[in-house]
């Protein structure tokens, strides 16, 4: 992995943040209140596997998913 792609996968955030009350995920990024505050604490590892579920986890709880920032 290039340092590009390396940066541009830091974080799934595209500044629309607001948790969908019944399935407690944000509408942006997919990710918890728990993940987003912890977020700057996390290894990138952790990053990345939180970041491989975020799609899923949306269409689980039947919310759209969200365009990657370009």
């Amino acid at each position: 992995m290039n340092q590009e792609t390396t940066s541009k996968q830091e974080t799934p955030c595209i500044a629309v943040c607001f948790i969908d009350p019944k399935a407690k995920l944000c509408l942006g990024c997919g990710r918890t209140l728990p993940e987003i505050a912890r977020w700057h604490k996390m290894d990138n590892g952790e990053r990345l596997a939180v970041m491989a579920t975020l799609q899923q986890r949306m269409q689980d709880a039947g919310l759209p998913i969200p365009a990657p920032r370009s």
